[in-house]
């Protein structure tokens, strides 16, 4: 088609040789046609098939769409704030034309500061595109002041759009404009503002004249103003603060200014308040103006500051004290960071009160405890002085990590080698690190902080631990764990044995340790800085690896003598009407996920499973006599029968290893319970539940290693990074240590191989 085209229009250029053709040089063609030489035909053909150019290009690299300026007139000035828009076209960089003729105080750009070039009186930026861009300037121009008139020379970017919002001194003001429109006027507080828009790119002149209004021949009204003033006073360790609420009632007139009496050695550090104009500083106070005087109330903060350091010194302060005030009253309150002893003698005008009893708007500014508080009302021009004797006491070190307890839990095999896992309950506000002196020989395997995995770092001094939690900080107990391989001495036929566990830097309330020894090894005669925790009659803690323990540590494991091993677990949500919820855990007292929970009442037939905190929750159940089977591979089953009226009830299950089947009937109120192991079937009173299962749990104890043990041996096997011949039969030995603090602890014994 470009081809075509091409033909067509070079045709209609030749038309003019048709002429030339019929001079006999070339065969005339038929009406309408062009006869063309070979030559010329091919030519025609190259240009055709010559490529078309690039792609348009912006006439402009960048341009302004729109500028919007505030322009303020002060006593000599008038000081414009200009925010532009604009779009760059081109990528890269480019030159941007920002204004002309123009003493430019400040240029930003996403509240960076922006380079300008000025070249011929020009200001000049560059930006980056294609994007759009949002640019602030702060223009200032000189103000020219003629009889009855002023004015000043505003210049306008060369924006697609450009408007102004004028403010000039003196009510009713004339504002003219030498280019542009005025679309609003309005007058208060002795200023006129003005709404235009302007001509883009020009220099537009705006002048203003004033019409006073005839004096009043009514007299001002009297001010009269009461005040209350409360005051904070903030003793630091290199200053003092002094933070006062100003209250100002304005009783007659319409005060347009007030002003404020500061005590000397004070520095005003700000001021603020809702009506507050502006404020300037004066020899002895500072002068407070007021945007609305109309106002009956009005309520401003003072922030007051000064030097003072040394443990013990003398404060002689003052209170910040509004002038010309009818009646003050005024609250004293005195804070201290750190540990301080403040006292005061009476003081004319000053009444000691209650802290209790100030004003929450003073107490809620407060950061540390009050110490004193007072009260007074102000009789003379002076405001009253405040004596105080302070004496600053050095603060004490105290302990930022502590373990309410730890458990070890020792592997020992044939050849003399050692797996240990111990576990501690910290509590911890401030300490990174755990200093670990290990045995000579041992190394660390694996570190695990409230359930994550953590790795230890080595110093010159030995071993550290982090005892960090991750996630947000909290002041609650949580769990601490690392397990270390000893090489250890081979056994002997016979000999003596020493074990130790390694010293740590955190102090420990007690300390309880369970050593495993594999089954050909028959040892006694034990010794060392340890106690027999048969001799306490102990309870085994189950060391839950990497659960973290929240809410104020509430332990199963608390106290020394006697007591269960395990508490009930707290449901996260309480069974409703109509529901049945419960916990099943293993022999141990540890959580089981997954189970499978039966619920069966007659036709009815509903299979739940437990979460990972080994709880379930069945809803919708119909009343009458309930069956609760609980099941999971490798676990002996559980079967419980309750009578269910509706009400919400709670039904655990605990699940042992093995094949058999257990089965326990529990009434409505006064439970009785049926225990059936394969064909034996024996009724137990409810008044003997707690004392055979106590007696049971002490004969396993004695004669089987507790949970830990099945733990660590489980861990060793397949999960930790070491290779030990775990042994799987043997002797458990249990031991406590209460109040460890950065000792060593260890136990000797004596063997003989069987």
């Amino acid at each position: 088609m470009a081809r075509a085209h091409s033909l067509t229009v070079v045709a209609a250029i030749l038309a003019g040789t048709t002429a030339f053709a019929q001079e006999g040089r070339a065969p005339l063609g038929v009406p309408g046609t062009v006869t063309l030489s070979r030559l010329e035909y091919d030519r025609l053909i190259d240009l055709a098939s010559q490529p078309r150019g690039g792609a348009d290009q912006a006439p402009v690299a960048a341009a302004l769409t729109r500028a919007d300026m505030r322009v303020r007139v002060d006593t000599a000035t008038a000081r414009a704030t200009m925010r532009l828009d604009g779009q760059a076209f081109r990528p890269g960089v480019s030159r941007l034309t920002l204004i002309g003729n123009a003493v430019l105080l400040d240029a930003r750009m996403d509240n960076r500061a922006l380079p300008v070039l000025v070249e011929n009186g020009t200001h000049v930026a560059f930006v980056t595109g294609p994007s759009t861009f949002s640019v602030t300037l702060e223009v200032g121009s000189p103000l020219t002041f003629a009889p009855g008139r002023g004015s000043f020379v505003l210049p306008v970017p060369n924006a697609g759009s450009a408007t102004a919002t004028i403010d000039v001194p003196g009510e009713q003001a004339d504002v003219r404009l030498s280019s542009g429109l005025v679309l609003r006027r309005a007058s208060a507080n002795g200023r006129t503002t003005v709404d235009v828009t302007l001509t883009p790119g020009s220099q537009t002149t705006v002048s203003w004249s004033t019409h006073e209004a005839a004096p009043a021949t009514a007299a001002a009204r009297e001010v009269r103003v009461l005040s209350d003033v409360k005051s904070i006073v903030s003793i630091g360790d290199a200053e003092v603060r002094l933070i006062s609420l100003v209250t100002a009632t304005v009783v007659a007139g319409d005060p347009a200014q007030l002003a404020v009496a500061i005590p000397s050695g004070y520095e005003v550090a700000g001021v603020s308040g809702s009506s507050l104009d502006r404020s300037e500083p004066q020899q002895g106070g500072v002068m407070l103006y007021l945007s609305d005087p109309t106002l009956r109330r009005h309520q401003f903060l003072i922030s007051l500051e000064r030097a003072q350091s040394g443990a013990s010194f003398k404060l002689d302060t003052g209170f910040p004290a509004v002038r010309g005030v009818q009646r003050e009253t005024g609250e004293v309150a005195i804070e201290g960071a750190g540990t301080l002893d403040v006292s005061s003698p009476d003081a004319p005008g000053l009444h000691r009160v209650d802290v209790r009893e100030l004003d929450p708007a003073l107490t809620s500014v407060a950061h540390d405890a009050l110490m004193a508080a007072y009260r007074y009302q102000a009789t003379s021009e002076e405001p009253p002085m405040l004596t105080l004797a302070v004496r600053r006491y050095a603060d004490a070190p105290v302990l930022a990590a502590v373990a309410e307890r730890a458990v070890a839990t020792t592997l020992v095999t044939a050849e003399g080698r050692a797996l240990t896992e111990i576990e501690l309950w910290l509590r911890n506000r401030a300490q990174r690190y755990m200093k670990v002196d290990l045995p000579p020989g041992a190394s660390i395997v694996s570190v695990e902080v409230a359930g994550a995995p953590a790795k230890p770092v080595e110093g010159a001094d030995g071993i550290r631990v982090p005892i960090v939690r991750p996630g947000p900080a909290r002041d609650d107990v949580y769990t601490v764990s690392f397990v270390y391989m000893h090489a250890g001495t081979p056994f002997l036929k016979k000999g003596d044995a020493r074990m130790t566990l390694p010293k740590m830097d955190v102090p420990i309330d007690v300390v309880e340790w369970e050593l495993f020894v594999p089954e050909q090894f028959k040892v006694d005669r034990f010794d060392g800085n340890l106690i027999d925790a048969s001799l306490l009659s102990l309870p085994v803690t189950v060391a839950e690896s990497g659960a973290g323990i929240s809410g104020g540590y509430a332990s199963p494991y608390a106290g020394l003598a006697g007591g269960t091993s395990h508490a009930a677990r707290p449901l996260a949500i309480a069974p409703q009407s109509g529901q049945i919820a419960g916990v099943v855990v293993d022999q141990g007292g540890a959580a089981i996920p997954g189970a499978q929970v039966t619920i069966v009442n007659g036709n009815y037939r509903q299979i739940v499973a437990t979460d990972a905190n080994g709880t379930y929750i069945a809803s919708n159940v119909p009343s009458g006599a309930v069956t609760i089977t609980t099941e999971l591979t490798g676990f002996k089953a559980s079967r419980q029968s309750v009578q269910f009226d509706q009400a919400g009830q709670r039904v655990d299950a605990k699940l042992s290893v093995g094949g058999t089947t257990e089965m326990v009937t529990v009434a409505a109120s006064a439970p009785a319970v049926d225990t059936k192991s394969s064909s034996i079937s024996t009724t137990v009173r409810p008044g003997e539940i707690a004392a055979e299962a106590q007696k049971q749990q002490k004969k396993d104890e004695n004669e089987a290693p507790s949970q830990n043990i099945q733990n660590l041996q489980r861990r060793a096997s397949g999960v930790l990074p070491v290779r030990i011949d775990v042994p799987r039969a043997g002797t458990s030995h249990r031991f406590v240590k209460p109040l460890v603090v950065d000792e060593l602890t260890e136990v000797t014994f004596r063997y003989k191989r069987r």
